[in-house]
């Protein structure tokens, strides 16, 4: 980690857990300037190894502010996160026993794709689930400031259990014994991209109304004020998405185990536990006390590390994922890495890279993927991200690697 501080140039330091600022684009960069300028942010700017340019904020970003709140310091995926599960199983019964000509690992995700929708698919029919229910009766009160969202919330139902595309995945996993491990990336799909939407421009809409006389109006990054009726009611959507995201992550799982289950039972394993699970947000907000103060921290692909906690680092498509243990870094707001972190913007990856080499290399590796086309996901090469040891190193003194699992095969929304 290195302080970068210039007074004439920054109101905070930016502390950047990378080896030098060489390894930064330019574009990251002046997000984080202005990030360390904003007049309400607290303390120092924290940029995790996997930092990126994002939209006003970089990915891998973590910002504190006292009294604000920023739509796009927390990102149109509200909630996106992970999930994990660690089982006694051993893998290669996936791979060695088939049925009617496929492995058992071509069987599951073959289940799997008929059972979860992915990319831009919802749900045929509603999901039940008592959080919408409730919520409903709740956001009432809101249709005046949002009926948009309002309306919004029948939709979400159908948007349960649903994978959605870009870097979400579904990936069947072996760990360092040989055990097969579960894992599902994704997030609060439409209905979490809605409400990010709308009370950015609520807030864009309603600045005169709190204008601070330092705040770049260029940066993107408009705010909400904490005491005010927007502030509150986007806190309270906010919730609601990151319950919805948790909710769609373990719908996914539910299903997972279940057809998992069902796969086994094919090879005579009538039976699993399962020994290990996490689960862990990495684009949210939450109060927080840091260095004696109550602030907002804003984490934009970062994941929380308390002490002892875990989290989840993912890997590129087909490359390695950790499961880490928080150390509590308080010089990063008890934050860490969400992932590999992109070198390539996806238009430069689909230029890049060629489908058949990447359909190869995997097959190589021996992981199955998962997709209709696989010159669809060709802007999720691994080669446009960064390498996750590298990553990881970066990152010793914010987590501690507990388990490394490789993906036997991945799922992607195309």
């Amino acid at each position: 980690m290195f302080t970068l501080f210039d007074p004439k140039k920054q109101r905070l330091p930016i502390k950047i857990w990378l080896k030098s600022v060489e390894e930064i684009e330019t574009d990251c960069l002046n997000q984080a300037l202005n990030l360390s300028n904003l007049p309400f942010a607290f303390q120092h700017i924290a940029l995790m190894p996997d930092t990126h340019v994002g939209y006003g904020m970089p990915i891998g970003g973590v910002l504190a502010t006292t009294d604000v709140i920023i739509p796009n310091a927390v990102g149109v995926d509200i909630g996106c996160g992970m999930s994990f599960v660690a089982t006694d199983v051993e893998y290669k019964v996936l791979e060695t026993t088939t049925r009617n000509g496929l492995t058992l690992k071509e069987h599951l995700v073959n289940k799997l794709l008929e059972k979860i929708p992915t990319g831009f698919s919802h749900r045929k029919k509603d999901v039940p689930s008592s959080l919408i229910d409730d919520f409903k009766t709740q956001a009432a009160k809101d249709k005046a400031l949002v009926p948009n969202l309002v309306k919004e919330l029948d939709a979400a139902y159908k948007q349960l259990g649903t994978l959605g595309g870009g870097n979400h995945f579904i990936e069947i996993q072996r760990d360092e014994e040989d055990k097969l491990c579960l894992m599902v990336h994704s997030g609060s799909r439409n209905i979490g991209y809605k409400i990010a939407e709308t009370f950015n421009n609520i807030a864009k809409a309603n600045y005169s109304k709190w204008a601070h006389p330092d705040f770049n109006t260029s940066s993107n990054l408009w705010y909400l004020p904490i005491d005010s009726k927007e502030g509150e009611t986007y806190l309270r959507w906010l919730n609601f998405a990151l319950s919805f995201a948790r909710d769609n992550r373990a719908l996914m799982q539910k299903i997972v185990l279940s057809k998992l289950e069902e796969t086994l039972k094919l090879a005579g394993i009538n039976s699993f536990s399962i020994t290990m699970s996490a689960n862990a947000h990495h684009n949210y907000a939450a109060l927080e006390k840091h260095f004696g103060q109550n602030v907002w921290v804003h984490r934009k692909g970062a994941i929380r590390a308390n002490k002892g906690e875990y989290g989840i680092v993912p890997g590129a498509m087909g490359r390695p994922s950790y499961i880490v243990s928080g150390l509590a870094n308080s010089d990063a707001f008890n934050s860490a890495p969400h992932g590999a972190g992109r070198v390539l913007s996806r238009k430069a990856a689909r230029r890049t890279f060629d489908a058949k080499e990447l359909a190869t290399e995997l097959d190589k590796r021996g992981v199955l993927l998962g997709v209709s086309r696989v010159k669809n996901v060709i802007d999720e090469h691994f080669r446009a991200y960064k390498p996750i040891d590298e990553v990881m190193e970066n990152a010793k003194d914010l987590v501690e690697p507990i388990k490394k699992v490789e993906a036997i095969a991945v799922i992607k929304g195309d």
